[in-house]
Parts: C-alpha cells; structure tokens; sequence
C-alpha cells in the first residue's frame, strides 16, 4: 500500500523515494537511511499542536480493529443496544488482553471509502452510546475489567442522532462509567472529539498516544466559531490545548504513550505493542483495588480536572 505523507513529511517523502530507487537498482542504501532516520527524529521533535492534529488523522493510523487484531484473542463481538439497532461506529465485545478476561470497546472510522461510510467515520449515533453502557453492565456483572480506544471527531450529530436522544445517551454512557466497580482503563489512540469521546472515557487511568489530540471541539469548529473562518485552525489549536503533552500537564490525562518516531501510522506494530503493555500495565495496579476504592478515586478524578481548569 502506498504511503501517504502529511505536508510537513515531503522531506523524509523525497528520501523515502530514493532509498526505494536505489534499493530497486541494488545499490547500499545504509546512509541513505540513517540519513531519512535522523530528519524524521528531527522533524517529530518539533511539531506544534496543529500537525499533531494531522498526524492524530492520519489515515494509516491504527484503530480499533487493528488493535483488536494485535492486542485482544477469543474476541467475540458484541452487537446492538436492545433499544433501536446497532452502531457500527462504535464497537465492542469480549476478549482477553494477555490472558486476562476484558470488555473491549472502541470507535472504528474504517480504513477505505467502503469501511469509512459503514462505520461513519467513526462517529457514534446514540444507539452506539447505549450498546457501551450495555458492555459495561456486562463487566460489571462477570467483574471483568472494561478497556476502551478512543477515536472519533465527535458523535453524530445528524438529525436522527438528537431525535432518538445523542447528549442523554452520552450522558447515561458517562455516568455508566464513572459508576463502574470495576477496572477502567482508556487510551485516546487518534482523536478525542467532545462528548462523543468522553462518552467512553470516564476512566481510572485515561492515557493517551504521543501525537494524539483531546479536544471539547475541532481546531477547524473552535476557529469558526471565534474568527468566523477555519482558516484560523491553526491558531486554535494552539490556543485549545490540545495534545498530550498539553493535557498532561493541566491534569485531565493521567499518562502519555510514547509513539515511534515518525508516528504510529509509520510503525503501527510497534505503537500498538506499546499500547498493550501500557494497558496490562495499568489493569495489574488497578486489579488491586476495591470497588468502592476504584469508584471513589474515579469521581475524585474527574472532579478535581473540573475545579482544576476551573482556577486556570
């Protein structure tokens, strides 16, 4: 499959094109390479909030299905909200991470134009929200520990979203989760867009990937609306603060996960082994918790980033 450069990558796209020219000619290609590494590492260290944001969409980044493949065995998918139908945006089941028994959920955006419209670009309607609150009835019931991707521009917000209740649907999925009396782990793999994305990130360890971005609205959608123009993207999503390293510092994630350089799009393999042993890692700490414990310290969580940014 051929690779897809952002605008900021067509100096390692020139040197990526060399080294296959001269591997297809046959000839050493060892400089070359050491010379592609060295301006990759160059380049990722400097990137602002606003190629973060390009990288976060970068279409050959790993979602849900990926991580599935990679991360979680004996899966079986769990489908519908027992209310209205099933949403193919927003995914889960049953599995095991490492040999421990898991509730996996997720949002799936597709990776062709075919998969992109199935699961609407990941973007959940409310039966989505409502088949999480189901899958997460599910774990606490079998005292299964709930692990969720995050990555979605934001739920749907199409007519027949509000007429069949999206923000009520969020809101019982945050609640759900906030409730739960068991381990919650979350990892925000791509983007994390509003509401459709705390809506599964009510969690006891909320992580998320070096170049990802977690926003209560789009860099495009917050520029419209201050300076009537997304042309001013770029300076929203400086002003918003949007990455990881951002979040971090302001309290609202508790761990950043080291991408490889170049971003997961370039070496998904290698980000989602990461990924996994930063999830087992966090489910080990949290097994060793009690139920009030993990509820307690949960709401103590999310209260505090409230009263934190509040006196920001």
């Amino acid at each position: 499959m051929a690779r897809t450069y952002l605008d900021f990558e067509r100096p390692i796209a020139e040197l990526d094109i060399q080294i296959e020219d001269a591997l297809a000619e046959g000839k050493d290609v060892t400089d070359l390479q050491a010379k592609a590494a060295a301006e990759l590492g160059s380049l990722y260290a400097k990137i602002g909030p606003w190629e973060k944001t390009h990288v976060a969409r970068h279409p050959a980044r790993p979602h849900y299905s990926g991580y599935i493949e990679a991360l979680v065995s004996d899966y079986t998918p769990l489908a519908g909200d027992r209310k209205f139908g099933d949403d193919h945006a927003l995914l889960g089941g049953l599995g095991k991470i490492r040999g421990r028994s898991v509730v996996v959920m997720g949002h799936e955006k597709g990776t062709d134009t075919e998969t992109r419209l199935k699961h609407n670009f990941g973007m959940a309607n409310p039966e989505g929200y409502r088949k999480a609150v189901r899958l997460m009835d599910i774990a606490e019931r079998f005292n299964l520990p709930v692990v969720s991707f995050v990555d979605t521009a934001g739920a749907f917000p199409g007519r027949g979203a509000e007429e069949r209740g999206q923000a009520e649907a969020i809101a019982r999925s945050i609640d759900r989760g906030l409730s739960l009396r068991v381990p919650f782990v979350s990892v925000i793999t791509g983007e994390g867009g509003s509401g459709g994305a705390v809506a599964i990130a009510t969690a006891d360890k909320v992580m998320m990937l070096e170049h990802s971005i977690y926003s209560v609205i789009s860099p495009e959608g917050c520029a419209s609306i201050l300076w009537r123009t997304r042309d001013r993207a770029k300076d929203a999503a400086k002003a918003m603060k949007i990455t990881a390293q951002d979040l971090k510092g302001l309290g609202v994630i508790d761990e950043i996960i080291a991408e490889p350089v170049g971003g997961a799009h370039r070496t998904p393999d290698m980000a989602m082994k990461t990924v996994g042993a930063a999830i087992v890692k966090n489910l080990e700490e949290l097994s060793k918790k009690t139920p009030e414990e993990l509820i307690k310290s949960r709401r103590e969580k999310f209260l505090r980033i409230g009263r934190s940014l509040l006196t920001k």
